[in-house]
């Protein structure tokens, strides 16, 4: 089976040929932090964990690096109204994305570089440009000279002159070109800067990711990804600038951008106001709901985040993990993936036919209770689902957990449970019934079963 990905810069599905099988590199755009992420930000980093974790089943060595923008004007203005100092922003949000990450089941890179500690590496790149033609001086700023490089706009499949129209561009009297972008900039006292050969002053937010994926990964990388709403302009001028600081090199040999999220039909967005913070809705509902969510839809198109998805993917989940109840006393031994649902993820990450197949391994070990193939089905269902991230939970804490502040007590409800069974046993069914409807009252769903009687959180 061979990986294949839909390369932005060819326009087309291809097989990855790594440049070195043992030690492929993989690059993807993290967060600038100075608040919590939305949903949307959430989408990239769940699906390039992914296809990291998958690159590791098939090549013996993989590097993947997500950064951290830690130096930005959006950091400064959230210090400055806070009154905090920038690294506490910055700090505080960096630990609350990586935990917010954790939750979400999301695999940790193996390099997360922050801007800030590559500054050096930053400055040299500014140096490189500036020698070579294709950056020059001004006023204190550094800036690229996009008319210096040929190809810019191929990336994004754009002309200069679109580019420039289409673009808010800073109307600058230092600029060669209007579309010629800020590789340094100068700091004022207040806010945070270094010393460079240009004056004090900071980074653009694209020359750093070009530094820190050259300082971590190399002068060519095999895949950059990141959303498709970076693929101009950050994309593009990462392209520029990091092929004229390498002498003409290929920067990344396959790009991959994911789709945006709209919110029950509109575009996302924080100056429309309709952002879902990810940290709060990880205290409204179980993260592997989220995460099902995050990856139903291909990544490369668009997704829709509404009330019905987050339904029909708790409802789902609680099929299968009531499969997995059902379950609950056959051992499953350690089995491989199903070939066929591997097969659906190495076609450029196609999850919609994954989880396709993985209602069909669900079908499959639902039917296999109390047979003797339920050990092999279990098995076959539990690595499908734990390759993408779901079904970690122990089945009977799945159906008892419940949203952060709920008020919800699994003891007194163990109790009531105990009460009723004790009530039925004594065929006094009107205190059982009471017992149904306190317990209904409650939001608890209890089942009687011939293993006993259970209950769950929700109707």
């Amino acid at each position: 089976m061979n990986l294949r990905l839909h390369n932005s810069l060819t326009r087309r599905v291809e097989d990855f040929v790594p440049q070195d099988p043992n030690r492929v590199t993989l690059y993807a755009c993290g967060p600038t932090v100075y608040n919590y992420i939305h949903i949307g930000n959430a989408r990239p980093a769940v699906v390039f964990a992914l296809l990291a974790r998958l690159l590791r089943r098939h090549f013996p060595g993989v590097v993947y690096a997500r950064n951290i923008t830690d130096v930005d004007d959006k950091i400064n203005e959230a210090a400055r109204q806070s009154g905090q100092p920038i690294s506490a922003i910055t700090d505080r949000f960096a630990a609350a994305y990586r935990d917010d990450m954790a939750r979400l089941g999301v695999d940790p890179p193996d390099v997360e570089p922050h801007a800030t500690t590559h500054i050096p590496q930053i400055i040299a790149m500014c140096e490189r440009l500036i020698a070579s033609g294709h950056a020059y001086s001004a006023e204190n700023h550094v800036l690229f000279d996009v008319s210096s490089y040929a190809d810019y706009g191929h990336l994004s499949g754009r002309s200069l002159d679109d580019m420039i129209a289409g673009a808010r561009v800073e109307v600058a009297p230092y600029k060669k070109n209007p579309a010629d972008f800020v590789l340094w900039k100068p700091s004022t006292d207040d806010l945070p800067g270094w010393d460079s050969p240009w004056g004090r002053g900071r980074p653009g937010w694209h020359i750093e990711c070009s530094a820190m994926s050259e300082t971590h990964l190399g002068e060519t990388i095999d895949i950059h990804a990141g959303g498709v709403d970076l693929q101009f302009p950050h994309h593009e001028n990462e392209v520029a600038q990091s092929t004229c600081a390498h002498g003409g090199k290929v920067f990344a040999r396959y790009w991959l951008h994911n789709g945006m999220l709209t919110l029950e039909g509109r575009k996302m967005s924080k100056s429309v106001g309709n952002t879902l913070i990810l940290h709060e809705l990880l205290d409204l509902y179980p993260a592997e709901v989220l995460r099902f969510v995050l990856l139903k839809a291909h990544y490369r198109q668009p997704l829709d985040w509404s009330d019905t998805a987050l339904r029909q993917a708790r409802a789902t989940l609680d099929g299968w993990y009531g499969v997995l109840r059902d379950l609950s006393r056959v051992d499953a031994p350690a089995t491989p993936v199903p070939e066929d649902f591997e097969a659906s993820l190495l076609d450029d990450l196609n999850t919609p036919e994954a989880f396709a197949l993985l209602a069909g391994l669900a079908d499959t070990a639902r039917r296999s209770v109390g047979t003797g193939d339920a050990s092999l089905a279990k098995g076959r269902f539990l690595a499908a689902a734990n390759l993408v991230g779901l079904l970690h939970q122990d089945a009977e804490a799945w159906f008892k957990q419940t949203p952060s502040g709920a008020g919800v007590d699994p003891a007194r409800i163990d109790a009531l449970v105990a009460e009723r069974n004790a009530a039925r046993a004594a065929r006094d069914f009107a205190r059982a019934d009471q017992i149904r409807a306190e317990l209904s009252g409650m939001n608890i769903t209890i089942e009687d079963s011939a293993q006993g009687t259970r209950w769950r959180v929700g109707t």
